[in-house]
């Protein structure tokens, strides 16, 4: 491989700009005769006035190094402001008697959710209101005066006369539920406290919600409240006492059950019981056992199940009653072993099926008749397919999404018996956005086991092929959770600078299926971060961009992949944004009551055992730091992150700071008013990606 020159650097220096320094004060942590001493142990102690002045201070002096691309921030997001359609509308969806849709207005942060008559004329309009909307929800009204707002979940009554929806004002994904009178327009008295944001409503005047463990903040308890009670007398209806299990609920298809589901990594059980009778008793529908994972649905009498019985990527299943164990039920779609069944939707005379296979998304629609199964049609070579909102069970309409890397996200009508579809909207990309500028395509790697990882890239077509073009590799790689390629018009502000974008598929995703995902947990995680540093080395080989030009980036569990990667080949990488990167793996999960860790053993592995211990002390990205050289670093984190604590970021830096060895950029920025997502509201998310694509194109010389 012939040598490319570094880039040139543009001003991103820390000269004369004292960098924070932790306080060190050891802490000895012991365990299978291993002693860790951790110096930063101290910044866990949320409420230390010490604490949020370290945090600040880490603010002050990122601030201090980035202020030589404050011009260039402001750039940034004008483009990416421009680029969106400021006052829009998305494409309604049925339910009941209405259709639901969701306003944008120029200069407002958050949302508005409407209504208007099934019956209504015309189409609706961005721009104009029509005289019959409703607005049910103004989130902008709920959120003034406040520096955080998340409204995460709404649902109607059966009746159409009631809205209830959750609403965080912290970041911690602690909720707090109202219920409005739509057609009085005021709120009702009732007001559900200390709650996810996961309700169903049962009948009109009964709504099923859930509740996280106060300190664990896991999701342990499912109440009943009937409307004009007290919070205090709702009627604990299930609670699930094994530590490593949460438990969700929701309605069937058919609206005739309540569904509450148990659940962790590699283990379900679900719970049912009449809608009408509410107050009545749940019924187990097959009991737990570890290995089995299943999701049932109820519709046309019959329950549905997809389950990994004898089935590693899952099978579908159907049972005339619950209970009665999978050797009684019946196949309705059969275990393949080259394909993933992720999702089924029940429509009237349809069955949909979302599945994955080479490592993409289908929608296979099948007739109940046995006539005419086939899969819908896409032709790009590389895209994201899925199942969208489709609340109506008697049509023969499938509401679906699709986005690529080229391709902007768009919602579409399919007819399931005529086969053809309807694109109902494609968000508009301002500033004369042509899908035609860009290429897509798909490479593969050669990981050190063999295996072939795939990558999806984007560039601006007729990209320079010869390494000197920056570019930034994207990464995940936990939960079975699978990269598909999507569409961000932000993105475009890097790809017009020259560089190109790239998703690694890494093992731990589902990409390539069940196994894929198996291959990436437990004691096999490694295979996720050699997986992404087998697909630098390809990139770089290939002439896609050359070390000095390469970047990497992930969030929560990929900021784990970045971490792990970095110890073990900092050489190969020129910077990295690490967003709420989850890097003391091995202290948070020897550490019981730090929230949801007990249900996170089958992913990494419990600790408490000297096998996985072992495991992930290997690659603790924490645990690892050394005496080296790394790349420059920008890393995001939240203060009131209920996913990964502030702290574990806050830590690593510290660390880095103490022993790296170069004199690169090392950031913190942490948002004191947010949580595991980041910051709530478009514009101050505009501004997050701003201060993130700044960092990256003063790093390259490509501003």
């Amino acid at each position: 491989m012939t040598p490319v020159d570094p880039p040139p650097r543009a001003p991103l220096s820390t000269d004369g700009i004292p960098a924070p320094r932790a306080r060190v004060s050891p802490t000895r942590h012991e365990a299978h005769g291993v002693v860790r001493v951790d110096d930063y142990h101290w910044l866990r102690e949320r409420g230390d006035p010490a604490v949020a002045a370290h945090l600040e201070a880490e603010n002050a002096y990122a601030r201090a190094v980035m202020a030589p691309t404050e011009a260039l921030q402001e750039t940034l997001f004008a483009e990416i402001k421009g680029r969106v359609r400021q006052t829009d509308v998305s494409a309604p969806y049925r339910e009941g008697g209405h259709f639901y849709y969701t306003r944008w207005a120029d200069g407002r942060e958050y949302p508005v959710h409407c209504r208007r008559p099934a019956a209504a004329p015309g189409p609706v309009d961005a721009a104009a209101p029509a005289p019959s909307e409703q607005i049910i929800l103004d989130v902008n009204a709920l959120a003034e005066g406040r520096a955080f707002c998340q409204v995460s979940s709404l649902a109607v009554s059966p009746d159409g006369r009631l809205l209830a929806w959750a609403v965080d004002f912290e970041g911690r994904r602690v909720h707090t539920v109202r219920v409005k009178d739509l057609a009085a327009d005021a709120l009702l008295a009732d007001e559900l406290t200390g709650v996810t944001s996961n309700l169903v409503w049962a009948d009109d005047r009964t709504i099923f919600y859930t509740r996280q463990h106060p300190e664990t903040l896991r999701w342990h308890r499912v109440h009943r409240h009937v409307l004009g009670a007290a919070q205090a007398d709702d009627a604990l209806v299930y609670e699930e006492t094994d530590e490593t299990f949460n438990c969700d609920v929701r309605l069937s298809r058919s609206k005739r059950y309540v569904l509450i589901a148990s659940s962790q990594t590699v283990c379900t059980e679900y719970r049912y019981l009449d809608a009408g009778r509410p107050d009545g008793e749940c019924r187990v529908f097959w009991p737990r056992a570890r290995g089995h994972e299943y999701d049932i649905d109820h519709y046309r009498d019959r329950f549905y199940v997809r389950t990994n019985h004898r089935a590693r990527n899952f099978r579908l299943m159907e049972t005339a009653a619950g209970g009665t164990g999978p050797d009684r039920w019946a196949d309705v779609v059969p275990h393949r072993d080259d394909v993933l069944l992720e999702s089924f939707a029940l429509f009237r005379g349809h069955l949909v099926l979302q599945e994955r296979s080479g490592g993409l998304s289908r929608l296979h629609v099948r007739p109940w008749s046995g006539v005419g199964a086939h899969d819908v049609r896409f032709d790009e070579p590389v895209y994201d397919a899925y199942v969208s909102v489709n609340r109506e069970a008697d049509t023969r309409v499938l509401r679906f999404g699709y986005e690529s890397l080229t391709t902007p996200r768009s919602a579409c009508d399919y007819d399931m018996g005529t086969r053809s579809r309807t694109l109902l909207k494609r968000e508009e990309v301002l500033g004369g956005f042509d899908p035609a500028d860009y290429a897509a395509e798909r490479v593969l790697a050669t990981a050190p086991d063999g295996r072939q990882v795939p990558v999806s890239l984007v560039a601006r077509a007729g990209a320079p092929r010869d390494g000197t073009s920056p570019l930034l590799l994207y990464g995940y790689g936990a939960y079975g959770i699978s990269s598909d390629p999507w569409f961000d018009p932000a993105r475009l502000s890097l790809l017009d600078r020259g560089f190109r974008f790239a998703i690694a598929h890494v093992r731990g995703g589902q990409e390539l299926g069940r196994r894929w995902y198996d291959d990436g947990r437990l004691g096999r995680k490694r295979n996720t971060f050699t997986d992404f540093i087998a697909c630098a080395e390809h990139l770089v080989r290939e002439r896609f961009t050359s070390p000095g030009r390469l970047y990497a980036m992930g969030g929560s569990a990929g900021g784990l992949l970045v971490g792990a990667v970095l110890n073990r080949r900092p050489d190969l990488f020129a910077g990295a944004v690490a967003r709420v990167p989850f890097v003391d793996v091995l202290t948070t999960m020897l550490d019981d009551a730090v929230p949801l860790t007990t249900g996170e053993y089958d992913e990494w592995g419990d600790p408490r055992e000297r096998p996985a211990f072992d495991d992930i002390l290997a690659y603790s990205p924490y645990d690892n730091v050394a005496a080296r050289a790394y790349p420059a670093l920008l890393v995001l984190a939240g203060l009131h992150d209920s996913q990964v604590q502030y702290w574990e970021p806050a830590k690593w830096v510290a660390k880095l700071r103490a022993l790296k060895t170069d004199a690169r950029p090392l950031l913190l920025k942490t948002e004191m008013h947010a949580g595991h997502g980041g910051v709530s509201g478009r514009y101050r998310r505009y501004r997050e990606t701003a201060l993130q694509y700044a960092f990256l194109l003063r790093l390259a010389g490509a501003a």
